[in-house]
């Protein structure tokens, strides 16, 4: 993988921090990132032409509801720091279900919430990541930085 960028120059350039990453694949696919300064959900929009892999949804985040989020995303990253260090001992995923009864009550109250409203914006992406550990309790090592769709 190539080199990361630098966390201050991905600030200035006006990127932001993916705290929550709900699916992944290719690259971000899902997740929460605060946008205009509060935190919005975004997921990329698979029913466009698959030439506009940079174009998202993107809906505010009700507070209570990221705290959540960010509760199931810590199950999430210890589990995988274990995977990481041992991987035939680290157990299944816990998103595989009945692996961790508070992640599989988190991802049921949760559900609800991550599917775009219709009042949902498009915005376009521009990625990039940093150079620290993959997952991390304060979020990815991706930033993004939004636009207005054509």
């Amino acid at each position: 993988m190539a080199e990361g960028w630098d966390r201050a120059d991905l600030v200035a350039d006006g990127f932001t921090h993916v705290y929550v990453e709900l699916e992944w694949w290719d690259g971000p696919r899902a997740g929460i990132v605060e946008i205009d300064g509060a935190p919005h959900y975004f997921e990329r929009d698979e029913d466009e032409s698959w030439e506009r892999l940079d174009e998202y949804f993107v809906w505010p985040a009700d507070a209570g509801v990221v705290a959540l989020e960010r509760e199931a995303w810590a199950i999430f990253v210890r589990w995988n720091q274990r995977y990481e260090t041992a991987p035939t001992s680290a157990g299944p995923h816990p998103g595989e279900g009945r692996v961790n009864a508070r992640y599989d009550e988190l991802a049921a109250l949760l559900a609800p919430y991550h599917r775009a409203p219709a009042a949902a914006r498009r915005l376009l992406a521009v990625w990039r990541f940093d150079d620290g550990q993959r997952y991390r309790m304060d979020g990815t090592d991706s930033w993004v930085r939004w636009s207005a769709g054509e």
